[in-house]
């Protein structure tokens, strides 16, 4: 009998304990939701408008060194320099994210797309989110140990109202810190802020990208060995692609120690570059190209010219994120490299997208998740395929140098390493 009524105290007890936290982080994810949502849907329509105008005037590309200057001076003048991996570090080492990080981000990004210059917006928003949720539990005096599932909170928050994703981002940011490893914890938390960023950035007008897979053949062992030999260049490429950001990033570092000249050099390669190939497809994020590689196909080279483009400006001083840029680099690749092997083009751009942004991130379950969210379930198969192979293919490389690879890729094997 005492052990009946100890059981029933103790069931009774956690079930308290449980509505207690369900209910903390249930209003925590929906006030995080509410204000990151507004924050990013703020970010999402000022970049919309830098997009338009370097669209409609192209010629702004010349005004990219200044661009860069602003971007540098506003850094050197908060004496601050930090990035998407601040944000990892944060949750790793307990660093503290400063709260100037959020205006900072969202000026500098708003200055790089302006002037053109290559880079995505929802690393930004990964950064916008993490600082903003950082400072909101401050200011609510959240424990120190919620205080790293308060920075995922935000970080969903920020990836779904820009991208328009809510469950790949609730899940983005539990897998992103720690590869092998999943934060559970954070579960509830990141779930409801996700959901409630994109409904509030939805009826505020933000529009969630949208491709078209237009043909998805039967899966076969034709299809599935193709599908094969295809993500393998997918995991290879984002591997290409990190290696690229690090190896610009050290050559700039070391060549031009002052931050002024580095960032005006870039600017004057990336002019050059952008005069030599006349094209303006490599200027901003590019996501009418991704629109266009569905539908019409790429150009051969588009993905390498956008490694580069993209490389040239974020490892100069330039401010934004590499996911659509991975994006990119992987619809081109799969939309002009597909066909050769008897895929459809857009089924190929889209296991792309997937391949290059999984082995880009090690994240495997969100890139599913976005191509579930993006394309629909019918091509589950190819989208399988193409996460698996590319994770493994792109070995431990990684676009964020704080994240922690917990777990070898290739055996069952605590490793606890830093992406190459």
């Amino acid at each position: 009998m005492r052990e009946f009524v100890r059981r029933i105290r103790h069931i009774t007890y956690t079930s308290v304990f449980g509505l207690r936290v369900l209910f903390k982080w249930i209003l925590f994810g929906t006030l995080t939701g509410l204000v990151v949502g507004a924050a990013a849907t703020a970010f999402f329509y000022c970049l919309r408008f830098a997009t338009d105008f370097h669209t409609a005037h192209p010629a702004v590309i010349f005004g990219l060194p200044l661009g860069g200057v602003l971007i540098v001076a506003l850094y050197h003048f908060m004496k601050n320099d930090l990035g998407t991996n601040v944000i990892l570090a944060s949750i790793h080492k307990d660093e503290k994210i400063p709260g100037r990080m959020a205006p900072m981000i969202f000026i500098a990004t708003f200055l790089t797309h302006f002037f053109g210059a290559s880079a995505g917006r929802e690393g930004a928003a990964l950064q916008l989110g993490g600082s903003i949720s950082a400072q909101l539990g401050k200011l609510l005096r959240v424990n120190p140990e919620d205080r790293h599932i308060v920075i995922m909170c935000g970080m969903s928050a920020g990836f779904s109202a820009i991208f328009g994703t809510p469950m790949a981002s609730a899940i983005f940011a539990m897998e992103v810190i720690s590869v092998g490893i999943m934060h559970y914890s954070a579960l509830v938390p990141c779930v409801f802020a996700s959901l409630i960023a994109s409904i509030f950035s939805k009826s505020l007008g933000v529009i969630s990208e949208s491709f078209y897979v237009s043909i998805i053949p039967e899966f076969n062992v034709e299809h599935f060995i193709k599908m094969i030999f295809l993500s393998i260049f997918f995991g290879v490429l984002s591997a290409a692609f990190c290696l690229m950001l690090r190896g610009f990033g050290k050559f700039f570092t070391t060549y031009f120690k002052n931050s002024f000249i580095r960032v005006i050099v870039s600017s004057a390669i990336i002019i050059g570059l952008t005069l030599i190939v006349r094209s303006t497809d490599y200027m901003g994020a590019g996501i009418g190209i991704i629109e266009r590689a569905f539908s019409e196909g790429a150009r051969p080279e588009a993905f390498l010219l956008k490694m580069i483009f993209t490389s040239l400006a974020l490892s100069s001083g330039f401010k934004g994120g590499e996911i659509v840029p991975s994006f990119f680099i992987g619809a081109t690749f799969g939309s002009v490299v597909g066909p050769l092997i008897g895929l459809p083009m857009s089924l190929s751009a889209a296991c792309g997208m997937l391949g290059v942004f999984c082995g880009a991130t090690n994240c495997p379950i969100t890139a599913l998740l976005i191509g579930f969210e993006l394309f629909g379930f019918q091509g589950m198969p190819y989208y399988l395929v193409a996460v698996s192979v590319s994770y493994m293919m792109s070995g431990y490389h990684g676009l964020y140098k704080e994240q922690k690879i917990v777990y070898s890729k290739y055996q069952t094997r605590f490793i606890n390493r830093n992406p190459k």
